[in-house]
């Protein structure tokens, strides 16, 4: 099949529900611009590794052939045998605003205005964002003389303020991880051999992390017997942290778990309820404790603490990365 057809060589084209019009009629250019956006969108997939991002961004490609298709049907033209005449619908814009929510309880809050650029990925979804606002403003000239399917015209609304939020999402993730690599790269020279030396990154890896989030945060290392090894407080951090964050380690360390896996088995009616009691009350049962993994065996842990359970759990993950 030929990419060239020669049925446009007039300047005129067909709808999907099969009117000819001209290439410039009002509905051509809400999904020729919508096809800008997708175009966007595909740059962006390819300037990230974020795994979120870009099984997010397929998807709403995909979607975008849907509202393209609804803008290209004529209100009162014959449809297919056995097709829907829009294919949009509100479980379109529902899915669209938990996404939105989802990604807003991941970023940091932003204040004032954002100036595009902090990222690559991050650049490209603000372009597409922005094309997706102006095929919206196509969209509401086309709706002043032509009927135009509701949920439609909404989705372009939520799908802009989506983009702005990944566009965020992914500005923050990219910086986490451009951070991360500076900190590791910074040690690259240094001997990395002692049980010292590898906690130190750690703690600045999980710092970087903390610091992305905007949360003051206590981090500890310890070693396989559970002895202080390395910890470190931010600026800001609560003086309470200091100890939660060596017990989660140590307790994390001498159950050879995490502490998120110990609260689940400490919960009333499973196997080591009560367990935070003994020890002294040294055993911490919420998330935050991670055990160190090498070749095979628990060597320590970290124990992170400032944030909630979410946040501890994140960070010193970001930590355990940079064994």
């Amino acid at each position: 099949m030929k990419v060239y057809t020669k049925t446009g060589d007039r300047g005129v084209t067909s709808l999907y529900s099969g009117q000819r019009v001209p290439k410039d009629h009002a509905r051509v250019d809400v999904y020729g611009t919508m096809d800008e956006a997708s175009a966007a969108m595909g740059l962006a997939k390819s300037l990230t590794n974020n795994e979120t991002a870009l099984s997010l961004i397929h998807r709403l490609q995909q979607e975008i052939f849907d509202v393209n298709a609804d803008f290209a049907t004529e209100p009162k033209a014959d449809v297919k045998g056995g097709e829907p005449r829009y294919r949009i619908n509100d479980g379109h814009l529902q899915a669209l605003e938990q996404i939105i929510d989802d990604l807003e309880a991941k970023r940091i809050p932003q204040k004032g205005f954002v100036i595009p650029g902090a990222s690559q990925a991050g650049a490209a979804l603000d372009l597409a964002r922005t094309i997706v606002r102006r095929a919206e403003r196509a969209a509401v000239s086309l709706a002043k003389f032509s009927d135009v399917h509701p949920p439609v015209m909404i989705y372009l609304n939520r799908l802009s303020d989506l983009l702005f939020v990944l566009a965020r999402y992914v500005d923050q993730e990219e910086m986490v991880s451009r951070v991360t690599r500076e900190v590791v790269k910074a040690m690259q020279g240094q001997e990395d051999g002692t049980m010292l030396e590898k906690a130190k990154k750690m703690i600045a890896a999980a710092e970087a992390k903390a610091d992305a989030i905007g949360v003051p945060m206590v981090i500890t290392v310890v070693d396989e017997g559970g002895n202080l090894v390395a910890q470190h407080r931010m600026d800001g951090a609560l003086l309470a942290s200091i100890a939660i964050s060596r017990d989660k380690a140590y307790t994390s360390v001498a159950l050879k778990m995490t502490t998120e896996t110990a609260s689940k088995l400490a919960q009333p009616g499973e196997m080591l309820y009560g367990l935070n009691t003994t020890d002294g009350s040294r055993l911490v049962v919420f998330g935050g404790g991670l055990p160190i993994v090498d070749n095979g065996r628990i060597i320590g842990a970290i124990g992170v603490s400032g944030g909630s359970v979410e946040q501890d759990v994140s960070v010193a993950e970001a930590g355990l990365a940079a064994w």
